[in-house]
């Protein structure tokens, strides 16, 4: 296989010295890649405003609240035209921009500490860390991530994108400055778009209630996730808006949402349902609930929560999309994330529906809904990408978003399946390892019937390490009994669906972003059985897993011109494995698996094993397993880095060829 490269996260910058992010003596600074100008914005010159000069966040202090008005609307812009280009987070973005700027006026980064929960919201932080320039180079190989990256800023402690994981770094982070040489500095966590609707951050909560560390915790609260957020909590705190503490001086703006600013001192008195009740319970301070879109009002609320010697809830309240007309009539998700688009009009509603395996895996959910009402489907807090808002739409009842809680996703579902129910849980690749012990011991333990529906496995491309769906195949043959099953098309996804739900006992289907290459012919099997494609002479034998068939096929074809003409099988269940595939395999000279997953644990290594069970293969060829080295793959375009990987046809093909010569 070709070496994967080495990567940085921006083309060509020079490494320079920075904060030391360490604490103690303070010796041994790091090196971070320092970025270097970008081409300019492709929408044209702007005239000069006050974001121009704006080159880190200390030049945000000296401007005045017409200047900050201005700045906001800047930004805004920015960030509509860039990822109209890019593709990206946007709704989430638009909604934290005041609330960005007010953080960086207040609080000294790097010297103290800002941490976002989840990333996504971290557009703004890039822009007025230094990064405007290059921030036309969003989510572009070799450009600014979609995420904060530790790699790319003095400004970024944290690569977060999986939720709800924030005030424990910000435990762990205060503990860890609490004995340092500059206790001074102050740690902030701002949480938001749902991540409060998972356990983990509860249990942060918990640990920064009870060490009484001095972290303020900003509460972005906007009602959502990726949809409107499922949690009694966030909508207690809904309802009781109208009942926050009366402000003494309470700016306000157009929204009409005003900034109550508690005296020092006082302790008002809170109905017993107000979230203060709840924080001050586990030993945090609330104040709030103030308006997120006025910038002097949040410097104002900062300020007196930075002084806190203990932890601080300081809750926000925004609007998701703020700014953007056609976010903010989002009314299923404010324009989350989002394709290419145009920046005048926004996304259509044909560009923002399912396609490709995710659209056909939505269309079967609905007609085997209608045919099995014991059929039920659960998500978390990812209705719409996973497909499964018209499953929803249909059938409200038989739809369980549980919010971003996957490990409460998966046990539920077992919980359903031991009552007669047969729940399909709809998640990210990248998010199933989130809920391993509850697929393994509350799920596979059992035996159930529960079908794992994982989007978006392999490698994913422009949202990078922390979404490529690399790990599910060698996390899910570990769990004893799960059938599993990969298909190289959707339609292929939806004879599968059928089958796993057929089954007796717990089965995952894994399935790639996006649309299959052209040259498949949406061919289908049936049932657990592999499917030859292409039947070669003996010396080499291709079987591909899922997605990874197209390339097989090609590079069957280009070995055809060597003179090489290999049999190529569509593995289809990678467990239990076809013993006709096998028997066929083990008659080869040659066995080359093609996946993209993990290598190590992965499909290949289970097929190797199998295979050398077989007395009539133990005198071939060891088998070449291809597929994801274990690294963390840099953002990029799938084919590019698949290509890089040698997972695409040549690659493949050069493998084989590499094999054949080599006498081991």
């Amino acid at each position: 296989m070709r070496p994967f490269p080495r990567l940085r996260s921006v083309g060509t910058g020079e490494r320079g010295r920075v904060r030391d992010r360490h604490f103690g003596d303070g010796a041994g600074p790091v090196s971070a890649l320092r970025l270097s100008p970008g081409s300019p914005q492709s929408a044209g010159v702007r005239p000069p405003g006050p974001l121009d000069a704006v080159q880190a966040p200390a030049d945000l202090r000296g401007l005045d609240a017409d200047a900050l008005e201005a700045l906001a609307a800047e930004i805004r812009a920015l960030i509509v035209e860039t990822v109209s280009v890019r593709g990206g987070h946007l709704g989430s973005n638009l909604g934290v921009v005041e609330l960005t700027i007010a953080l960086h006026r207040v609080f000294d980064s790097p010297h103290d500490i800002l941490l976002w929960d989840t990333g996504h919201q971290a557009y703004v932080h890039k822009i007025l860390t230094g990064r405007r320039a290059q921030f036309a180079t969003l989510r572009q190989p070799g450009g600014l991530a979609g995420y904060p990256s530790r790699s790319e800023s003095e400004h970024d402690w944290v690569e977060n994108s999986h939720a709800s994981t924030i005030l424990s770094y910000a435990y762990g982070l205060a503990a860890a400055v609490e004995r340092s040489d500059a206790p001074d500095r102050r740690v902030v966590a701002v949480i938001g778009d749902g991540a409060l609707t998972g356990g983990m951050a509860y249990e942060g909560l918990n640990n920064l209630g009870h060490a009484g560390s001095r972290v303020v915790i900003v509460l972005n609260d906007n009602g959502r996730s990726y949809a409107p957020t499922v949690s009694r909590l966030s909508q207690s705190w809904t309802a009781l808006r109208p009942q926050a503490p009366p402000p003494a001086q309470a700016p306000s703006d157009s929204s009409g949402l005003s900034a109550p600013s508690a005296a020092e001192g006082d302790a008002p008195e809170f109905p017993a349902q107000h979230p203060a009740s709840f924080f001050e319970s586990l030993g945090v301070r609330y104040t709030g609930p103030f308006d997120g879109h006025d910038v002097l009002g949040l410097e104002h609320s900062l300020r007196e929560a930075a002084d806190s010697d203990g932890p601080v809830v300081v809750h926000v309240l925004t609007r998701k999309g703020r700014g953007y007309a056609p976010a903010e009539c989002d009314d299923e998700k404010c324009l989350h994330d989002v394709a290419g688009f145009d920046p005048a009009a926004g996304p259509t509603m044909a560009q923002q529906a399912p396609t490709g395996y995710t659209a056909t895996f939505s269309e079967a959910m609905v007609d085997i809904g209608e045919e099995n009402p014991r059929v039920v489907a659960i998500t978390a807090a990812m209705g719409g990408p996973t497909g499964l808002r018209a499953f929803g739409a249909r059938w409200p009842q038989r739809l369980f978003d549980v919010g971003i809680g996957e490990q409460q996703a998966v046990t539920s579902a077992a919980g359903m399946a031991m009552g007669g129910l047969r729940p399909v849980v709809a998640l990210y690749s990248t998010f199933f390892s989130r809920a391993f012990d509850q697929a393994n011991l509350d799920v596979g333990l059992h035996r159930l019937p529960v079908v794992f529906a994982l989007d978006r496995a392999g490698i994913t491309g422009d949202d990078g390490p922390s979404h490529h769906g690399i790990l599910d195949l060698s996390l899910c043959l570990k769990i004893a009994g799960l059938t599993i099953l990969a298909p190289s098309t959707p339609q292929e996804l939806a004879v599968m669906l059928r089958t796993a739900l057929d089954l007796n006992g717990p089965a995952a289907i894994r399935y790639p972003k996006g649309l299959p290459g052209a040259g498949l012919d949406g061919s289908v099997g049936s049932g657990l059985s592999a499917r030859k494609v292409l039947a070669g002479e003996r010396e080499v034998c291709l079987l591909a897993v899922g997605k990874m068939l197209e390339p097989a096929r090609d590079a069957a074809a280009l070995l055809a011109v060597e003179g090489i003409h290999p049999t190529v099988w569509d593995v289809r269940a990678v467990r239990p494995l076809d013993p006709v595939m096998l028997a066929d395999a083990a008659d080869h000279g040659l066995v080359v698996t093609v996946e993209d997953g993990i290598q190590v644990g992965g499909a290949g290594a289970f097929i190797a094993h199998c295979l050398a069970e077989s007395e009539a293969h133990r005198r071939r060829r060891p088998v070449k397993i291809l597929g994801v080295p274990t690294a963390y793959i840099p953002h990029g375009k799938p084919a590019a880095i698949l290509a890089e990987l040698g997972l695409d046809a040549t690659g493949v093909a050069s493998a084989v060829l590499a094999a054949l010569h080599d006498p081991s």
